[in-house]
């Protein structure tokens, strides 16, 4: 009788990340800290976040949230500033997008702040993006008068 995969093993640790249980606490900014966007993923636990107050800083996530809490660009975070560098920071947690919302409409968060609604990779709006397929001057309608499905 074979056994449920139920510990050990690659495939026991699968699907562990599905639930993410009743609604979590909402946290505010304090004192030495502040809510920022991620602009671009550095590597080796580091990303470049542009603080709502106006700064670039390059911020390290912390040990507790790598490989746990999966980060990307555009994300809404708080940060923990540091008193004795300015342009670096900590991650300190990271919202959903939920969260975010809830953050932007009780005024935390500027109006101006873009919450994922529909990432265009760089693009202002989707009528920037053009894609054509194939050759236009080309009639590729005589193309198919001459194969046909018998001949083959």
């Amino acid at each position: 009788m074979a056994k449920k995969n139920t510990k050990g093993g690659k495939k026991g640790r699968r699907g562990k990340n599905d639930y993410d249980g009743p609604k979590r606490e909402l946290y505010y900014k304090e004192d030495g800290q502040e809510y920022a966007q991620i602009t671009k993923m550095l590597g080796n636990g580091r990303v470049e976040a542009s603080c709502f107050d106006g700064i670039k800083r390059m911020a390290h996530i912390r040990g507790k949230l790598r490989k746990k809490v999966w980060m990307g660009q555009g994300d809404i975070i708080l940060v923990s500033l540091r008193d004795f560098q300015d342009d670096q920071c900590d991650v300190v947690h990271k919202y959903n997008l939920d969260e975010a919302r809830t953050l932007k409409s009780q005024g935390e968060l500027p109006e101006n702040a873009k919450i994922n609604e529909g990432e265009n990779f760089g693009f202002e709006s989707d009528e920037d993006v053009n894609f054509e397929f194939g050759n236009a001057d080309e009639d590729d309608e005589d193309d198919d008068d001459e194969l046909d499905i018998d001949d083959i």
